[in-house]
């Protein structure tokens, strides 16, 4: 078969990877419109903050290693439209050359785009999103410029907080903004997003929670000053990170979309055209807290969907197994990890939910050194008793590998009762011999 994916970061990736390795004798042909491939987009705020000097050890693979494999790879290739009917993509070439590549098979690895807001000013200099590698550099060659002093970022998610802490170690004066109450919203509840809003606070990160952005005025073409609906700050630069949207105008008018735009696919990442898979951000995907299909745009669950196509199309009939949306950040030290739902979104989507929570120190009671406290929520069903999400705290860094066992309680939907006679291991250092996740079990209603 001749396969053409069409998008060569985590997802795309991860396909022609599978494809190749597994799956010999097939025809690869990666495009892509970006001149690099496999930036880890994650690691942007990490190197802009200079806690690691070189931005290309952010990169983990490169078009030479896919043609080594037998790829046939074209960057700086942007794709303008898809015969989905003769099975054909058209595509121009950066130097101009038209390009008409058939396929048997397609894969949609085209990803997300960030949300730009529709308010004045929004296409004045020294604005900013943050996805690609370019934006990135661009973001970092700003701040070091001397009368950049004052930074707004719009959005405190985990790219914006990410970001404002990577500005802020820089020296700049940050300013923090969110329509929401707290910072990381999404994935925490009040009880721990406060403790990062504090965190953020006492790094002398300024805070405006609860504050929409409606203008950005400017002098001489540059923005010098956000405007919200309650106030307005002079500011020497801005990054926007609102969130993203499934890049999915292939797709329109061809393909079914969800309401948001993504592509809808099935348990193979197979579309609405069995010929054609979808795989990453421009994708649904199904939710295992939910028992639903849903929108989730992350870098792991980007690998794994790809590896799902990659084996389905290549004569493995694999079902994905759905997803929890386990996530983590980590700012000035302090770790927050969650999977699955937080207690606020439970019940936003309609489900019937009680919460767990338990404080105690990582380790054992009588080892001192280095012993943090750990904050746990558990959030379970009130009449099936199953999980549906977990919340960590800590500036302990043994939490990160804490919550992929409340990823995997999600995905077989292990309940509060099973949970709390887990056989966990006790170490003193470590942990307690009762556990603070069996504790938080154990204290369910």
């Amino acid at each position: 078969m001749k396969i053409v994916i069409l998008g060569t970061n985590h997802a795309g990736i991860a396909v022609a990877n599978t494809l190749l390795d597994q799956y010999k004798g097939h025809e690869i042909v990666m495009i892509d419109r970006n001149d690099n491939m496999s930036y880890l987009g994650c690691g942007t705020a990490i190197w802009v903050g200079r806690q690691i000097e070189r931005p290309d050890e952010l990169f983990y693979s490169n078009p030479a290693a896919f043609e080594a494999k037998g790829a046939k790879i074209m960057t700086e290739t942007e794709v303008s439209d898809i015969d989905y009917t003769n099975k054909i993509v058209h595509a121009r070439t950066k130097s101009g050359e038209k390009v008409n590549e058939s396929y048997d098979k397609l894969v949609l690895a085209t990803g997300s785009r960030p949300i730009i807001p529709n308010i004045p000013g929004k296409d004045l200099d020294g604005i900013h999103f943050l996805k690609l590698f370019q934006e990135g550099q661009s973001v970092d060659q700003e701040l070091e410029k001397a009368e950049v002093q004052r930074v707004a970022v719009i959005g405190a998610g985990y790219i914006g907080t990410e970001i404002a802490e990577a500005a802020r170690r820089r020296g700049k004066e940050v300013l923090l903004f969110d329509a929401e109450e707290t910072s990381l919203a999404s994935y925490y509840d009040k009880e721990f997003a406060h403790l990062m809003d504090q965190n953020l606070a006492d790094h002398g990160i300024e805070l405006h929670f609860s504050e929409l952005a409606t203008a950005f005025n400017g002098k001489d073409g540059r923005i010098n000053e956000l405007v919200t609906d309650k106030g307005n700050y002079p500011i020497d630069m801005l990054i926007n990170c609102i969130g993203f949207r499934a890049n999915s105008a292939l797709a329109k008018g061809v393909l079914d979309l969800a309401s948001n735009g993504a592509i809808i696919v099935d348990e193979h990442q197979r579309t609405s055209d069995p010929d054609v898979y979808a795989v990453g951000d421009v994708a649904t995907i199904f939710s295992n807290a939910l028992q639903k299909t849903t929108y989730i745009a992350l870098a792991s669950n980007a690998i794994r969907t790809g590896i799902v196509a990659g084996h389905n199309i290549g004569g493995t009939e694999i079902a994905a197994p759905g997803v929890q949306g386990s996530n983590g950040i980590s700012i000035f030290g302090l770790h927050m990890t969650s999977t699955g739902l937080s207690l606020t979104a439970a019940k936003k989507f309609g489900l019937d939910v009680e919460y767990s929570d338990f404080e105690d120190s990582q380790k054992a009671w009588f080892l001192h050194e280095n012993n943090d406290k750990v904050k746990i929520r558990i959030v379970y069903e009130k009449i099936s008793r199953r999980i549906v999400g977990a919340q960590m705290v800590s500036h302990s860094e043994i939490i990160a590998g804490n919550i992929n066992m409340f990823s995997l309680a999600i995905q077989d939907q292990v309940t509060i009762d099973q949970l709390a006679l887990l056989d966990l291991f006790f170490l003193p250092h470590f942990n307690s011999p009762y556990n603070y996740m069996t504790m938080a079990a154990l204290k369910a209603k």
